[in-house]
């Protein structure tokens, strides 16, 4: 797998450049995928599928694999890991994903950027889950659709370790050095392109499902299924310190009007310390600063 040195001029050149990389995947993952491999007969396609939403990038290369395999008769997007797995048999699933290349063999002489890349993991892991509760108590219709587009809400900062690990620890050091400097703008300076950008791009070059894809985009953001993942990327990412973070009681307040539940309630369902608890119980807040206004495709 090769690796980008030197920002690209235009979003088409990165669009092209991804085209033919395969993405990588955590070394546990592979190593676990193994040890199913060696058991499958004893294996179910729950745990299988456990494993999967466990790695980001695992799950984005199941519903690739899912998008250039499509049958011909098939007329519905697989939006689900555990339905991929169900469609394709356990066994199948096990041979198909072996051997895959991996996110510490690739970041193998970049050691920071794999420690920024699993801090980035980690976080998606975390939007996973908030976003998985919050479905349930909105009781909506599919709540593992929410868990797989909050577990690839920013799946594109996960590339950018992978594929050019020195411009993104370049943006991570410019906002170090300037608080007030936002990550988009940080971006542009490095990559000519934000990550939201190169998501966009991405999602629809590997084509994955036109569903998960509507959850992550914020222009539809008065759609509770959108503000529940994109709430939940924000939780996770102000919380990856502590629960110090300025933006914290906007992002509560956002969350109480999304799932009509009091301020108490919703720190005791997100387990917040104690210590914490208390001081965020009267902190305020408010739900606009947590989410962008609705904008129409074209804004």
């Amino acid at each position: 797998m090769a690796l980008i040195t030197r920002p690209f001029e235009t979003l088409s050149a990165y669009e092209a450049f991804f085209a033919h990389e395969e993405m990588p995947v955590l070394r546990h993952t592979v190593k676990e995928l193994d040890a199913m491999r060696e058991q499958e007969d004893h294996v179910n396609g729950r745990a299988v599928a456990a494993l999967v939403l466990s790695d980001p990038m695992m799950t984005l290369r199941v519903l690739i694999h899912l998008e250039q395999n499509r049958r011909a008769s098939q007329n519905h997007d697989i939006t689900t890991v555990e339905r991929a797995i169900m469609m394709m048999g356990i066994s199948p699933f096990l041979r198909r994903f072996a051997d895959l290349p991996t996110i510490e063999a690739q970041l193998h002489d970049h050691p920071k950027a794999l420690i920024g890349v699993l801090r980035v993991i980690s976080r998606a892991r975390r939007a996973a889950k908030y976003a998985r509760d919050w479905a349930i108590v909105r009781h909506d219709l599919d709540v593992d659709e929410i868990t797989v587009a909050a577990l690839l809400h920013e799946v594109a900062e996960i590339v950018c370790w992978c594929f050019a690990p020195t411009l993104t620890d370049e943006v991570y050091a410019m906002q170090r050095a300037d608080h007030s400097l936002r990550s988009v703008a940080a971006q542009r300076r490095v990559f000519n392109v934000s990550a939201q950008d190169l998501q966009s791009c991405l999602v629809r070059q590997w084509h994955l499902p036109e569903l998960l894809v509507s959850m992550m985009d914020t222009h539809q953001i008065n759609n509770p299924r959108v503000a529940t993942v994109k709430l939940a990327g924000n939780l996770a990412r102000h919380t990856a310190q502590g629960w110090d973070n300025a933006a914290i009681p906007d992002d509560l307040a956002a969350i109480e009007a999304l799932l009509h539940v009091g301020r108490e309630t919703l720190l005791h369902r997100l387990a917040v310390p104690h210590e914490d608890a208390d001081r965020l119980l009267n902190a305020g807040g408010q739900a606009a600063g947590a989410l962008p206004p609705e904008q129409s495709p074209q804004a």
